[in-house]
Order: C-alpha cells, then sequence, then structure tokens
C-alpha cells in the first residue's frame, strides 16, 4: 500500500458521490483523516462508522469521522465539494443552476472561514459554474480551486475507445477540454492507443459516435439508473486528481480551472490540461489547437459565461 499521508481531508456531500470519494481517500491512505459532512443528522456518521469499520479489513489506518457540524472540517489540507441536487431524468445541468449555487455558496463560505489554506476540488453540477461560485465566495487563488471535469469525461471517451477496439484501457489516452457538459470538446487527434494517433484505427464516423456518447455519457447513466446519476466514475476521478496533488505527483491532467488569458480565454471556468501537485494548478498547459477546435473550445467556453451570468455574484 502507498505511503501514509499527513493530511486532513474534507468530502462535504455524504451521497452516492461523497461516500465513495471518501472510501477511495481512505483505502489509498490519502489522508490521517477524512471528515463526511452532510446535512441529513445521523447519515455521514453512520457512513464513515461503516467505513472506518472496513478499515481492517482493507489494511487502512486513515479515520473517518462524520456528522453535520462544519468545525468537524477545521484546518483540512483538501475539501472535497460533492454537495447539491442530482440530476433527474429529462434534467438538464443547468437545470440545477439556482439550487445548486445556494447550497455551494454556503459551503464555500464555511471553507473560507474554516479551511483557508485548503485546496478545493468542486464536483457539483453545473461543475463549471459551481467551481466559479466557489473561487468567488472563498477568494482563494485561482490555483487552489479546481473543477472535477476533464478527469471524468476523458475516462468516460478512454473507455468507450477501449471497448470499440477491444484493447486494455491502459493502453489508451485521450484528451477532452472545455465545459462539463453537452457542449465539451474531446480531441481525437490528441487521443492515442499505445502512442497510435485514434484517427489511423477508427474512421471519422465511429470517433464522432464515441465523441457523442461521451458527451452524453452523464445523461445516459441518468437514464439508466431512473433516479440519481454516477458516482463510482466521478469518484475515482477526483480522487485521482486528489492523489496527483497530495503526492505532489506532477500529474498533467484535465482540470476545470480558472482560465485568465490562456487559450485566448479570461474569466471563466472551463477544462484544460493542467499540471496538479502540492499547493493545487502548478500550471496551465496550453496545445495548439487547429482552428475549429479553437473555435469548439470558445463555443463551450461561451455557454459556460452565459450560465454564469444568470448568476448574482
Amino acid at each position: 500500500m502507498a505511503g501514509f499521508s499527513n493530511s486532513k481531508l474534507t468530502v462535504v456531500g455524504a451521497g452516492h458521490v461523497g461516500a465513495t470519494t471518501a472510501q477511495r481517500l481512505a483505502e489509498l491512505q490519502l489522508g490521517r483523516e477524512v471528515v463526511l459532512l452532510d446535512i441529513i443528522e445521523g447519515m455521514p456518521k453512520g457512513k464513515a462508522l461503516d467505513l472506518w469499520e472496513a478499515a481492517p479489513v482493507i489494511g487502512y489506518d486513515t479515520r473517518l469521522v462524520g456528522g453535520t457540524d462544519y468545525a468537524l472540517a477545521d484546518g483540512s489540507d483538501l475539501v472535497i465539494v460533492t454537495a447539491g441536487l442530482a440530476r433527474q431524468p429529462g434534467m438538464s445541468r443547468d437545470d440545477l443552476l439556482k439550487k445548486n449555487a445556494e447550497i455551494v455558496q454556503g459551503v464555500a463560505t464555511e471553507i473560507r472561514d474554516r479551511c483557508p489554506d485548503a485546496i478545493v476540488m468542486v464536483v457539483s453540477n453545473p461543475l463549471d459554474v459551481m467551481s466559479y461560485v466557489t473561487f468567488q465566495t472563498t477568494g482563494f487563488d485561482r490555483q487552489r480551486v479546481i473543477g472535477m471535469a476533464g478527469v471524468l469525461d476523458t475516462a468516460r471517451f478512454r473507455s468507450f475507445i477501449a471497448l470499440e477496439l477491444d484493447v486494455s484501457v491502459r493502453d489508451v489516452t485521450a484528451f477532452v477540454l472545455g465545459g462539463h457538459g453537452d457542449s465539451m470538446v474531446p480531441l481525437p487527434r490528441y487521443s492515442t492507443i499505445a502512442g497510435i494517433p485514434l484517427p489511423h484505427l477508427l474512421s471519422d464516423e465511429r470517433i464522432e459516435a464515441l465523441v457523442e456518447r461521451t458527451r452524453m455519457g452523464g445523461g445516459e447513466i441518468v437514464k439508466l439508473l431512473g433516479t440519481g446519476s454516477a458516482y463510482y466514475a466521478p469518484s475515482a476521478a477526483v480522487v485521482e486528481m486528489a492523489e496527483g496533488v497530495l503526492r505532489d505527483q506532477n500529474r498533467v491532467l484535465p482540470c476545470a480551472a480558472w482560465l485568465q488569458g490562456e487559450y485566448g480565454l479570461s474569466d471563466v471556468y472551463v477544462g484544460v490540461p493542467v499540471k496538479l501537485g502540492a499547493g493545487g494548478i502548478k500550471e496551465i498547459v496550453e496545445v495548439d489547437l487547429t482552428g475549429e477546435e479553437r473555435k469548439a473550445l470558445h463555443a463551450s467556453a461561451a455557454h459556460v459565461k452565459e450560465t454564469m451570468s444568470k448568476l448574482n455574484l
């Protein structure tokens, strides 16, 4: 098992995404303590206790505590925000906007006051806009407020490519930029199988079908589940980001970042490749885009800005 991290970690929201995130953090021993918070009395404490009782079997020493009192989170090094309403069938991410903005604003205020040095990772939807709400409310540097979107979208794209070509997912790399939603921008020419560019192995038609399935990936799961939304892949994605930061791995991962001129975009959260390590975002990595790719990225950013404008922050 990987080395033990001495960090204190908090997960806000003890639903499926939050509880599974806490489980993964503990099993990787990414912190000495994982705090699970929720507004529902008893539920976060019960889930934390259940996870701690699994520790002797799995073999982790990360302590887990849960509750409704934000005082439990005091001094956390990393806070992962999963709080908010889940999408229901037929509901777009934008439908969630105002209710989740209110929830996330309350969470971000507590983080600002109780965890002033924390790195914050946002999972709540609509992702890009909730990252903006957190950034504005906390007043933290942009390096410390990061949205989880691209890692999940990329994972979905990779999984579909692996199925299509009947190859190991370990040999598939993929690239997805832009907002987390229907306007995301998968980049097939930067996607490879053991170094072989995807367009060398699949027709444009098949690639476009996989791109479209990736765009609709969250909605596909919502429809199948009937109630609730995806949580195994989202939790895995945000924990990969957390590990990159807590172990100072300098991972290059696609994340939602507050852009200030990069890619010709400013004052917007949008998915781009970043280097993640100690302190959060160490660098925003700019890659060359074709005119068409750049246009798609700017259109995605414009959609995020339009949604941001509906909030009075």
